[in-house]
């Protein structure tokens, strides 16, 4: 009965999209990945509990977690691994899937490294001082989200289901083409972070791609740091990309830090494109290629 629920719910997701509203319309969501007749999902495509499945899916958290699926023990940075392995190996296992997931984006020329991969952070800005946070820039003369900055904690992550997004940030002309949607409604700090959802100080209009595999490849590392243990920290920061007076940012720039250790640490630069689309950037709008 599962394995026929699975199909169903899979066959429901090619043919109507992904809900985001009351309407049918795209949402930028955070997806995992799954087996057809396993109990677990998993963040990381790589993951060992993975190795001997004859096919793979993907699919929204939100789906996996309605048919009952939980996250798998085997998760490279899952509570229990941390507890049988010592901390030198969770570092190697994290750097090597890691290095791994995100080699395959930035071959495509998509994420390009900045200041060799270190983040720009000051010292005070580093500080523990006022515990977990997060603040969301102000909208600009031309209501496009600016710069959202964290310092990411388990205690921020959202319990409750996340609502649908209705917001449209600028920019936003969503259109489908070669069998999936153009845009997400793109977080700037992820929801699975803060639980901010219909925030447009913390939206913006993001390709696909740019959403899914490229941001959320970093979030998830992120996010499996975060959920090995309450003490860990994260300042985070993502700035939106705008030139001149165009609507849709050309990319944004992803910086994180864990506190106290290197086991997060980047500061990358990801291109707001999209295979097979021709985009214009002052108002959004598209051409298929």
């Amino acid at each position: 009965m599962r394995k026929y629920l699975f199909f169903i719910t899979i066959l429901l997701t090619l043919t109507t999209g992904v809900i985001v509203s009351n309407n049918p319309t795209a949402q930028a969501e955070t997806y995992v990945y799954t087996t057809a007749t396993g109990s677990h999902y998993f963040y990381n495509r790589n993951d060992r509990g993975l190795s001997h499945a004859k096919k793979v899916y993907k699919e929204t958290l939100s789906q996996a977690q309605s048919r009952g699926l939980t996250l798998s023990g085997t998760e490279s940075n899952g509570r229990r691994v941390v507890a049988k392995t010592t901390g030198k190996k969770i570092k190697r296992i994290k750097q090597k899937a890691n290095a791994k997931s995100n080699q395959s984006i930035i071959a495509a020329g998509q994420v390009v490294v900045l200041n060799h991969n270190r983040p720009s952070f000051t010292k005070a800005e580093l500080s523990l001082k006022h515990g977990a946070w997060a603040k969301y820039g102000q909208l600009d003369s031309l209501n496009r989200a600016t710069t959202a900055n964290a310092m990411l904690n388990y205690s921020l992550m959202p319990k409750a289901k996340r609502l649908p997004l209705y917001v449209d940030p600028t920019g936003w002309h969503n259109k489908k083409a070669h069998g999936t949607w153009l845009y997400n409604r793109s977080h700037l700090i992820g929801y699975q972070f803060t639980g901010q959802n219909n925030n447009l100080r913390n939206l913006i209009t993001g390709t696909r791609s740019l959403n899914d595999p490229a941001m959320s490849t970093y979030e998830n590392q992120v996010a499996a740091y975060i959920r090995s243990s309450r003490s860990h920290y994260v300042r985070y920061q993502v700035q939106p990309v705008f030139h001149g007076k165009n609507l849709l940012a050309s990319g944004v720039v992803m910086q994180a830090q864990s506190i106290g250790s290197s086991s997060v640490s980047f500061h990358i630069y990801i291109k707001n494109i999209e295979s097979g689309f021709k985009l214009n950037y002052l108002t959004g709008t598209s051409v298929v290629e």
